[in-house]
């Protein structure tokens, strides 16, 4: 056997070792599907509820989209106090979405914060936790809506006054639109059904998503500063929010967790371009965070370095077994056959698995995903790796202009 064919080899077959035994793991502390029910307590009286800011920040967003937040929001369950937070963090369209605030200006429970210019969603964040009062703080991204009862699970989780952050499960809004999003829709299922689920096991959920996280306001205050002033090699660093505050959690000795029947639903890239730009975002956010939480591993359960070590170094060898291949096609001219065999039939038995623990059969189409991740992914992560300096939110890239005013209850 050539030299490329040797190296393609023996990085295939360590990463079919570590990610079966990661993976194998993960499936082992993750409940079932048919495990994931509210929990049969019975919620205590309103007048022990805690009390609840829901904070909303919203740039250049599309006024349906933001109704349709706003409007889950607003129809929550909850019975104790609840007061929203709306941050328009200097939209360019604040005329378009002038009637979506006046639609709520009138609700006592609804307070809109005007940002002169754009500052990033961290800092919107800040402008809200800043004017609140809540004991509890859930922040919910624009584009995302919530089930009725999300609130009230997430609450009830956070009785235990040990837990500083908690998530809800997350699905894909516009999950049936194109082939791209039943994939996304998948892979979440997986990530919160499995990794995150995994996690929770442990109190150390590492990265509590940005979409439907709820925050303990005593934890919070106390990593607020370093939450708002993080840097990256001298710069300030202005993506990640999600990830970079559940490790200070973590940091700070609280535990974070997931519930799984507490479901928002978020609207997700339809297109390849735009999914490949957030996840070399979420590249960055995970390797510049995975530095900070390879502290934490000592005091947390062995599962988690685990975790670490699967998420970060499996990639690499899944990388270096590609690279091998092609290179062994293009000067050998032969084919990689133990590779491409190896990572077929790893796809069939995790696709296989994803089926029987979620009990639908659509999860044998996820097959469609490794491509995506072999020769998409996975450059870009490698491009991540040497870009983590880069701060660009490559998102929305709009003009932004000082804003008109606006009527309704605004908070200055």
């Amino acid at each position: 056997m050539d030299l490329f064919g040797t190296a393609g080899t023996v990085a295939i077959s360590l990463y079919a070792l570590l990610s079966g035994v990661y993976k194998g793991m993960q499936v082992l502390y993750a409940p079932t599907a048919s495990s994931f029910s509210a929990s049969s307590e019975s919620p205590p009286p309103s007048a022990a509820l805690a009390s609840v800011d829901v904070i909303v920040p919203c740039f250049n967003e599309h006024p349906d989209i933001l109704s349709a937040c706003l409007e889950s929001v607003a129809n929550q369950d909850y019975s104790g106090q609840l007061q929203v937070f709306v941050v328009d963090d200097g939209s360019t369209n604040r005329e378009d979405l002038a009637p979506v605030h006046n639609t709520y200006a009138g609700d006592p429970r609804f307070n809109f914060i005007l940002l002169p210019t754009n500052a990033g969603k961290r800092k919107a964040q800040i402008a809200a936790i800043r004017r609140s009062s809540g004991d509890l703080l859930l922040n919910v991204d624009s584009d995302t809506t919530l089930a009725p009862d999300m609130v009230t699970k997430l609450v009830h989780k956070m009785r235990d006054p040990s837990i500083g952050a908690v998530m809800g499960q997350l699905v894909a809004r516009n999950r049936s639109d194109t082939w791209l999003t039943r994939l996304i829709d998948m892979e979440y299922w997986l990530a919160c059904n499995e990794e995150r689920a995994a996690q929770a096991r442990f109190g150390a959920v590492m990265c509590c998503c940005g979409p439907c996280a709820m925050y303990r306001r005593s934890a919070l205050l106390l990593v607020l500063d370093q939450y708002e002033t993080q840097l990256f090699r001298g710069k300030t660093s202005d993506f990640g929010e999600d990830r970079h505050l559940t490790i200070l959690m973590l940091k700070a000795g609280f535990r974070t967790e997931y519930v799984a029947d507490a479901i928002a639903a978020t609207v997700v890239p339809d297109r390849l371009a735009s999914y490949l730009r957030q996840q070399l975002r979420w590249a960055r956010s995970t390797f510049r965070d995975t530095l900070l939480a390879l502290r934490l591993l000592r005091r947390l359960d062995r599962y988690l370095t685990l975790d670490v070590i699967g998420q970060n170094l499996g990639p690499l060898l899944l990388a270096v077994s590609v690279l091998m291949g092609l290179a062994q096609i293009a000067v050998a001219a032969t084919i990689p056959w133990s590779t491409i065999t190896m990572i077929a039939f790893m796809t069939v038995v995790r696709t296989c698995v994803a089926a029987l623990r979620a009990r639908q059969l659509r999860f044998l189409t996820f097959a469609a995903h490794t491509p995506i991740n072999l020769f998409l992914i996975l450059p870009l992560k490698a491009y991540a790796l040497c870009t983590l300096s880069n701060s660009a939110w490559l998102s929305r890239t709009d003009v932004l202009q000082p804003p008109p005013p606006q009527r309704g209850n605004i908070i200055p």
